[in-house]
């Protein structure tokens, strides 16, 4: 292996031809091991077993300075964020949520040395990622962003007597073999996104920012405020347009509107529109947070907006400014409920969104045909492609394994979050064979394609072939993290 010019850290090669490479502090810029403690404590155990490993930090970390050789702050911090908990729950944390900080933290060369163990002169080496955490919270990282090759060598987590759960001790892993080469790699840059191994699309957890000590410290003080202010910002959903935009934007909210073309399109009709009464507009969104359709229906100055929805909870219906209509999964019902709000005899709007769940990153999933073959059906409604992004600095207000009836709560617990919404110029709804004529036939599907396709490009998002079972098969733990070769990353000029 040649030396790396930047590094102060190191991993070896040993006398077997064994790569091995610690993760922390090597592979990883950070050698600090809170925020994956932390995060599976929260995310697992809950917020009093999070605030219980907060309250005892500074005592690990005195223990940890006096007595360096000691592996009692270790285990004592293992104990406090796994004793107790499914085996399953912290797996689904390793899986779905540390990977997201250990790639933000990822060292950049570091990890390209460490990955030219793995060219065509090695193949057969033996690659090791040594780590003083649990096997069970490294490993999905490490196996799915560093090398599928790569064995994980860290401490095992005991379990109780059912196998279920953890009972909080560990057992020492054993030490890779003596190093030939030592390879140095001091540089503080991270990986940057194109190198990763593999995209990542999905992932789960309510903190946005990396968990350190004085960052966590300033969320648990910011939640009884952030809990007043949000509660604050839902009942101003409710007042009329211009009192709750100025009241929105005095409590830190920020909404920002544009209606634009980014690439024009015509609006064209088929053989079937404009032979009816009536029809509205159907808005096209992308998927941020529940928030999407009362964002648009506030922008749009109007309450004659109604959100599609498939399951949402109970609270969150009840908490909704705007009307909802509640769809079955069954298609053809589908198409009947949605068809028969958008000709509404008082001309109703219909905001969707074909992704049918959200994504954190930027990317778009596959857009469901479902509404064009809806505005296909009948009536004087035209689509209009609307981009949507929107964030906050502390929470997420997206989950899969949370309570998804908090969503909006936690998003409008941010300090200062802010929405941002761009109407775009309508696009051709499908159109069939007219016998003649020489119209271009274009199917719901094309429509969909060409919806993603113009709110991707807005966007600067890439769009995919992935749907919202990829997405749940992933953060559920069914599949583990997406296979790209069976959902593949398209350019945001093809069609998915």
């Amino acid at each position: 292996m040649a030396e790396a010019a930047d590094s102060s850290r190191r991993w070896c090669t040993s006398a077997r031809s064994s790569a091995a490479s610690e993760l922390e502090g090597t592979l990883l810029i950070s050698g600090s091991l809170f925020p994956y403690f932390f995060l599976v404590a929260l995310e697992a155990g809950g917020p009093v077993r999070a605030l219980a490993l907060l309250a005892l930090h500074p005592l690990l970390a005195v223990l940890a300075a006096a007595f360096p050789s000691s592996d009692l702050p270790l285990l004592a911090a293992t104990f406090l964020s796994t004793a107790g908990l499914p085996a399953a729950d912290v797996a689904a944390v390793a899986r779905a949520t540390l990977p997201r900080f250990f790639l933000a933290d990822l060292r950049a060369s570091a990890f390209r040395a460490f990955a030219t163990s793995a060219s065509a002169e090695n193949q057969g080496d033996e690659r090791f990622v040594v780590t003083r955490l649990p096997r069970v919270m490294a490993e999905p990282f490490v196996t799915q962003f560093v090398g599928a090759d790569v064995r994980v060598v860290g401490t095992e987590l005991n379990l109780a007597a059912t196998g279920r759960r953890f009972t909080g001790g560990a057992v020492a892993a054993a030490v890779t073999p003596p190093c030939r080469h030592r390879v140095t790699a001091s540089s503080t840059i991270p990986l940057p996104r194109g190198e990763y191994v593999k995209p990542l699309v999905f992932h789960d957890g309510r903190l946005v920012a990396r968990p350190t000590p004085l960052s966590v410290l300033a969320i648990f003080l910011w939640v009884p405020l952030g809990v007043i202010l949000s509660v604050t910002r839902l009942l101003l959903g409710f007042l009329p347009y211009g009192p709750a935009v100025l009241l929105a934007a005095a409590t830190g909210f920020r909404i920002s509107a544009a209606a634009f073309a980014a690439n024009p399109a015509p609006p064209t009709t088929n053989h079937h529109s404009r032979t009816r009464g009536g029809g509205g507009t159907l808005y096209a969104c992308n998927h941020q947070t529940l928030m999407d359709p009362v964002i648009l229906s506030t922008v749009l100055r109007r309450r004659r907006v109604t959100a599609v929805t498939y399951s949402l909870a109970s609270f969150s219906e009840l908490i909704a400014p705007i009307p909802t209509v509640r769809l079955t999964r069954d298609r053809a019902t589908d198409r009947r409920i949605m068809h028969a709000a958008l000709l509404a005899k008082n001309g109703g709007d219909l905001v969707v969104c074909p992704e049918g769940t959200t994504c954190r990153e930027p990317y778009l999933l596959r857009f469901s045909p479902l509404f064009a073959e809806v505005v296909a059906g009948g009536g004087d409604v035209i689509i209009k492609p609307t981009a949507v992004r929107a964030g906050g600095t502390m929470f997420y207000g997206s989950t899969v394994r949370g309570h998804k009836w908090l969503d909006s709560v936690f998003f409008l617990m941010n300090p200062a979050p802010w929405y941002e919404i761009r109407v775009l110029e309508p696009v051709a709804a499908a159109t069939g064979n007219n016998g003649g004529g020489g119209e271009v036939v274009t199917t719901s599907r094309d429509v969909a394609n060409e919806v993603q396709r113009v709110i991707g490009d807005e966007l600067g998002f890439e769009c995919t072939g992935l749907t919202r079972k990829d997405k749940y098969r992933m953060i559920a733990g069914h599949d583990g993290v997406v296979d790209t070769r069976r959902a593949p990353l398209l350019p945001s000029s093809s069609s998915s």
